[in-house]
């Protein structure tokens, strides 16, 4: 365990923020989480800090904003099983599932809009699905990123795996921009003993169906 690490483990405030996506297709509408996640690291002068993990699947930056610890996760598994490395790195690091905030795309919301939802169902992402089926909650916060609806006869499949044209990259830049302030903003709020509480969706949530610990070295050394 680095010294990094060894005090993320410490006392105080701790948070993961995943950025879901799909390894190796980080400029596509589909891993747009990726890519904020990208900005919010260079924000904070960390874009040359990540490092792989095999112990979570995925690439990690340990820091820290306003007294809150902070995990940066960018999975290395796909889409549809991302859940797993957000799960191992929740038990490596000890973090609740109702301190981890993942940041996907969002297609029924247009490019150039983001919002943040609190716990409920998946939508019909499979990122999410995937880490509420591995976490055994949905309380997770979300971080929507607009992507859009696909036009005319193009596929969804075709749509989210394709890059952004050059007028839609300037809008996501800015997306890019608002989506680290609403970021730092969310972690650096002080948690009240009601955001100490578990989020719930529409249906009063799903709480966990095993302890937390269950997670942890276990799943890792299975990397």
């Amino acid at each position: 365990m680095t010294e990094a690490e060894a005090e993320i483990h410490t006392e105080g405030r701790r948070k993961l923020v995943v950025g879901l996506g799909n390894p190796g297709m980080e400029g596509t509408r589909h891993s747009v989480g990726m890519a904020v996640l990208g900005a919010f690291a260079a924000r904070l002068g960390g874009a040359d800090c990540w490092r792989s993990d095999r112990h979570v699947s995925g690439e990690v930056i340990l820091l820290e904003v306003q007294q809150t610890r902070v995990v940066l996760l960018r999975p290395r598994l796909l889409m549809n099983v991302n859940g797993v490395s957000v799960a191992k790195a929740a038990g490596k690091y000890g973090i609740k599932p109702e301190d981890i905030l993942l940041v996907h795309d969002e297609m029924d919301k247009p490019l150039g809009k983001i919002a943040l939802k609190h716990g409920g169902s998946a939508r019909g992402h499979n990122g999410v699905r995937s880490c509420v089926d591995c976490l055994q909650t949905d309380v997770m916060l979300r971080l929507r990123v607009g992507i859009g609806r696909p036009s005319g006869k193009t596929s969804v499949d075709r749509h989210v795996l394709s890059r952004f044209n050059s007028e839609e990259q300037k809008v996501l830049e800015s997306v890019l921009v608002q989506s680290v302030d609403l970021l730092i903003s969310q972690l650096s709020q002080s948690d009240s003993p009601q955001d100490s509480q578990p989020a719930s969706s529409p249906a009063g949530g799903r709480q966990a169906a095993q302890r937390r610990e269950g997670w942890s070295e276990n799943t890792a050394a299975q990397s």
